[in-house]
């Protein structure tokens, strides 16, 4: 029996210990996964305290301790290096190895749409925790270029000046949501919570209607405002995070277990349980 845990503040609502069972049973292996609320002055002695038993090895961490997360690993993945935050720990002979798998899991569940990422103009809406995951994994997929806007657009600047310091090559810009009035773009990627109080991000209109993908990392048991907004624009291609909620899971069970598993039917029975 392998023992796992998802660490939080608050934890109660999380998903995790779900989709694990039934990435486990999919695969035929015995593991226990338990979500545990870790006090917001403690999140470092829980981790190590969950860590220390045998056969424990390794937890997801969510908000709002992917920092603290990071700080405490002694080895980064570059997915974790890019975001400066991590969301997947695991024991190894090196130490704690941190990872981030949200920008991994976004791509994943792009894929499994079969949306087309190489060469593609990608814009981003908004410059928090959630853009900064994602950034490096799309580059890696071969895409043209990405844009990122955000209201306070100094921020979105900072975002990629720092990127832009360790890959120069990349075709990454920032501005603000007046900056993208007369462009067009093949995947647009709502990184802001909005949705959560039904709010749709300030932009031109006609930027939904090309689009060959409208994604919203934010999911709601009915279409988030932003979906529903990008629908009434003509789009069709429409998605809401819940796959990449379930696509960031499997890249932290597979570097756990070395299991690559099938999102697909985990996403079906979660998006029927909503």
């Amino acid at each position: 029996m392998q023992y796992f845990a998802v660490f939080g503040n608050p934890i109660a609502q999380s998903k995790s210990p779900v989709i694990h069972q039934m990435f486990a049973k999919q695969v035929k292996i015995n593991i226990e996964y338990t979500a545990i609320l870790a006090p917001l002055d403690g999140f470092e002695s829980a981790v190590n305290e969950f860590l220390a038993q045998p056969h424990h090895i390794g937890a997801n961490v969510t908000m709002p301790f992917k920092h603290e997360a990071f700080a405490m690993c002694d080895v980064l993945t570059d997915e974790a290096q890019s975001a400066q935050a991590v969301n997947t720990l695991y024991k190894t002979s090196e130490g704690l190895l941190g990872h981030n798998t949200d920008g991994l899991g976004l791509v994943q569940d792009l894929m499994r749409q079969q949306v087309v990422l190489k060469g593609k103009r990608i814009l981003i809406i908004g410059a928090g925790g959630a853009a900064k995951g994602v950034v490096a994994p799309l580059f890696a997929q071969g895409i043209d270029s990405v844009h990122i806007i955000n209201r306070n657009v100094k921020r979105a600047k900072e975002l990629t000046d720092q990127y832009l310091t360790l890959h120069p090559q990349w075709k990454l810009t920032a501005g603000s949501f007046e900056s993208v009035k007369y462009d067009h773009y093949d995947v647009i990627i709502n990184a802001t919570s909005l949705s959560m109080s039904g709010q749709v991000p300030a932009l031109s209109n006609h930027i939904y209607k090309e689009a060959s993908c409208i994604y919203d990392m934010v999911y709601l048991k009915e279409p988030t405002a932003f979906l529903t907004h990008a629908y009434k624009q003509g789009n069709r291609h429409l998605s809401d995070g819940l796959g990449m909620l379930v696509g960031q899971a499997a890249k932290s069970f597979e570097l756990w277990t070395g299991q690559v598993v099938d999102t697909t039917p985990v996403l079906q029975v979660l998006r029927a349980q909503l």
